[in-house]
């Protein structure tokens, strides 16, 4: 079996519309070259600052975003992986990723486990926890012969998620991020690569771009890996859209 899955390189920020109209733009995009699957970046709707995210955030069953993506979803006959957003719930709020299938009904929710909390010494403190709780789930779904696993930017650290969900049978793990210029430089590629080969999997990669208010920069350079950690497809720098084919024949021939 072959699958076309398509990843939105974005470059999202404090203004939630003009967000989901790029959303809205790349989906229908990679809708018309073909892609089944298609995977926004990390906090695809909103990426701002730090006072600013609770306001935004949103309940997984009371979204006017996520119903605008499952929408587009049902009318175009895709599947849509929304990347993550900021879920609401009670008093607590999530990084979350959320896919539906192409008749817009939701199949999987993946609330992201590892926080990004990083203190350098005389740099930028991140602080992930201060407005997000982690999960605890390891989340798979499937679509035709493939199953896909899930994770989000800072997992991509700890391998022993994706072992957990290598052992549960995983195809291809998708990972949308908003990894920092910083460390992009020298660890995205990497890590990607080492992921898909630890694993002997797929693994597709969606990332943010560019600057964000206050201060955020991204590093982007989407990508999809394949099992033997070739990188078959990538994004340039900027705002854009790439398709990979996914074929499960040269996944058991690397396994095998």
């Amino acid at each position: 079996m072959k699958l076309t899955i398509g990843l939105s390189q974005m470059n999202s920020r404090d203004d939630k519309q003009e967000n989901l109209m790029a959303a809205e733009k790349s989906i229908k995009e990679l809708s018309a070259k073909g892609a089944k699957l298609i995977m926004l970046p990390e906090h695809f709707n909103f990426l701002g600052p730090e006072s600013l995210r609770r306001e935004n955030a949103e309940p997984l069953d009371e979204s006017p975003c996520l119903d605008r993506m499952r929408t587009l979803a049902a009318q175009l006959k895709v599947h849509v992986h929304i990347g993550s957003y900021l879920e609401r719930e009670g008093s607590r709020f999530f990084n979350t990723g959320v896919v539906f299938d192409d008749n817009g009904e939701r199949i999987a929710r993946y609330r992201k486990i590892h926080l990004f909390d990083v203190e350098i010494p005389g740099g930028k403190n991140y602080r992930e926890s201060d407005t997000i709780s982690p999960g605890n789930e390891v989340v798979t779904f499937s679509l035709g012969d493939f199953r896909f696993g899930m994770a989000t930017c800072y997992d991509l650290r700890f391998p022993e998620l994706f072992r957990r969900l290598g052992e549960l049978g995983t195809d291809v793990i998708l990972l949308p991020a908003a990894f920092t210029l910083q460390t992009g430089r020298d660890h995205w590629e990497l890590l990607l690569r080492a992921r898909a080969v630890e694993n002997l999997c797929w693994v597709a990669a969606a990332g943010q771009w560019g600057s964000s208010p206050p201060d955020h920069l991204t590093f982007g350079r989407s990508m999809v890996v394949n099992p033997w950690g070739l990188v078959i497809s990538q994004a340039p720098d900027g705002v854009s859209t790439i398709t990979a084919e996914l074929d499960l024949e040269t996944l058991r021939e690397t396994r095998t």
